[in-house]
C-alpha cells in the first residue's frame, strides 16, 4: 500500500511540475535560511570559544570602566594598579597592555594599523600560555628596543603590496622599528593584522610613561577564579580610592558572548521561520486545489472500495513528499550558503570561522520539512477523505 501511495504522489507531483516547484519554494527558502543561520552561528560560537581557550580559564582581565557623572570620565589604569596586582601572591604573572591605531609606513606605503604592546619579558610567558609562537624570527627578549613583531597578514602581502621580511625596517608614528619576528596565523583579522612592540617603546612614541589600557593577569593553578576576582576588586578599590575599573574572567566574557549569540540566533531563526510559514501555506493552498481538481478521481476510488483512511493517507503522503522535496533542496542550499560564508570569512582573515556540516542538523531540517508538509496537508486531506462518492462523481 505504501508503495502505491508513493507512486500516486509522485505521478500527481510530476503532472503539476510548475505548481509543485512554486509550492515548495517557500519551504526551500525557509529550511535553507534555518540551516545556514544555525550552521554559521555555531561556527561563530566555536571560533569565539577557541579564542578564549587561548587565554585559559585562569586568565583575568582588568580594564577601565567609564561612567558619566556631570560629564567627568573615569580615570584609566596606571602602573600603580599593576604594582597593586603584582603584590598579590595568587598570580603567575601580571602584564600591563597598551594598544592603539597608529600610522605605519613600509616602502612609502602608509596604512593605519593596530599596535599592541606588552613588556618585552612578558611576551614569551603570555603567548607561550596561549600556544602561540613566531612563524619566523624570534620573540622579544628583555632589553629589546625599537623592534617589532608582525601579525601574520601584515607580513604576507595582505596589508602592504610588498611582503615584510625579518630585519626589514618599518615606521610606526615616524619612528623606525626593526622586524625581529612574524607571529603564526592566529585566525582572526584583529590579531593577524596587528603589530606588536614593547611597552617601553609604545610609551615613548606616545609620550605617556604611565599608560596602561588593560592588565592581563594569569592566576596560578588551583586558584578559585571567582574568589580571586572579588579579592582583586577589593584591593584595587582600596588602592585607587574609586571603582572606576572592571574585572572580567575569560569564562565570564565567554558566557556573555554566548548569551548574545543565543539571542541573535533565536531572532534570526524566528525570521527564517516566517519563510517556512509562507511555504506551509503554499502547500496547503496547493493541496486544496488538488482536492478540487481530483474530486471525480476521489469519487471513482471510493466507488471501487477505497476507504476514507486511504484517501487521507494518499493526500498526507503527497503533502509530506512536497515537504521532503523542499527540505532536501533547502538543506543543500543552506549548507552551500554556510560554506560560502565560511570561505568569504577565511579570505577576509577570519580563518577561525570553521563551518562544519552537522549531520544531526541536516536530518532535523529534512524531518522538520516533512512534518511541516504533513501539517499543511492535513486539512485538505481530511476534506478529501470526507467526500461522498455520489457527490464526488457529480462534481463539475
Amino acid at each position: 500500500m505504501i508503495k502505491d501511495y508513493l507512486k500516486f504522489s509522485v505521478n500527481n507531483i510530476r503532472h503539476r511540475k510548475i505548481r509543485s516547484w512554486l509550492t515548495v519554494i517557500g519551504v526551500v527558502i525557509g529550511i535553507a535560511a534555518i540551516i545556514s543561520l544555525i550552521t554559521i552561528s555555531q561556527g561563530l560560537q566555536n571560533a569565539i570559544e577557541e579564542q578564549f581557550e587561548l587565554f585559559g580559564a585562569n586568565s583575568v582581565i582588568i580594564s577601565p570602566k567609564g561612567f558619566e557623572n556631570m560629564g567627568v570620565q573615569a580615570e584609566g589604569l596606571t602602573q600603580d594598579d599593576v604594582r597593586t596586582l603584582e603584590s598579590m601572591s595568587e598570580f603567575k604573572y601580571v602584564s600591563p597592555m597598551a594598544t592603539s591605531v597608529a600610522q605605519v609606513e613600509f616602502h612609502d606605503e602608509i596604512k593605519f594599523l593596530t599596535v599592541a604592546a606588552l613588556p618585552a619579558e612578558d611576551y614569551i610567558d603570555m603567548y607561550g600560555d596561549m600556544g602561540i609562537s613566531t612563524e619566523d624570527g624570534r620573540m622579544f627578549r628583555r632589553g629589546d628596543g625599537s623592534s617589532v613583531i608582525l601579525g601574520y597578514r601584515v607580513a604576507n602581502k595582505d596589508v602592504f603590496e610588498d611582503s615584510v621580511n625579518i630585519k626589514n625596517k618599518i615606521k610606526i608614528r615616524d619612528e623606525d622599528f626593526k622586524v625581529i619576528g612574524v607571529f603564526e596565523e592566529i585566525g582572526n583579522s584583529g590579531d593577524d593584522n596587528s603589530l606588536y612592540i614593547t611597552l617601553d617603546d609604545f610609551r615613548d612614541i606616545y609620550n605617556d610613561q604611565e599608560r596602561v589600557d588593560f592588565i592581563m593577569a594569569q592566576a596560578k593553578p588551583g586558584q578559585d577564579i571567582e574568589s580571586l576576582k572579588e579579592k582583586i576588586e577589593r584591593k584595587l578599590e582600596r588602592a585607587r580610592g574609586n571603582e572606576n575599573f572592571q574585572v572580567m574572567t575569560a569564562t565570564q566574557i565567554m558566557e556573555q558572548i554566548s548569551s548574545i549569540l543565543g539571542i541573535m540566533q533565536f531572532v534570526l531563526v524566528g525570521i527564517a521561520a516566517i519563510s517556512l510559514l509562507v511555504g506551509s501555506v503554499g502547500i496547503m493552498n496547493s493541496m486544496y486545489t488538488s482536492v478540487l481538481e481530483r474530486t471525480k478521481e476521489i469519487g471513482i476510488m471510493k466507488s471501487i472500495g477505497a476507504k476514507n483512511s486511504d484517501i487521507l493517507s494518499l493526500f498526507l503522503i503527497e503533502s509530506a513528499f512536497l515537504g521532503l522535496i523542499g527540505g532536501f533542496f533547502g538543506v543543500i542550499l543552506g549548507t552551500a550558503i554556510a560554506k560560502l560564508v565560511g570561505f568569504i570569512a577565511d579570505q577576509a582573515g577570519f580563518g577561525l570561522l570553521s563551518i562544519k556540516i552537522n549531520l544531526g542538523l541536516i536530518l532535523f531540517g529534512l524531518f522538520f520539512a516533512i512534518i511541516i508538509g504533513m501539517i499543511s496537508g492535513a486539512l485538505p486531506a481530511k476534506q478529501a477523505s470526507k467526500l461522498k462518492p455520489v457527490d464526488a462523481l457529480r462534481y463539475e
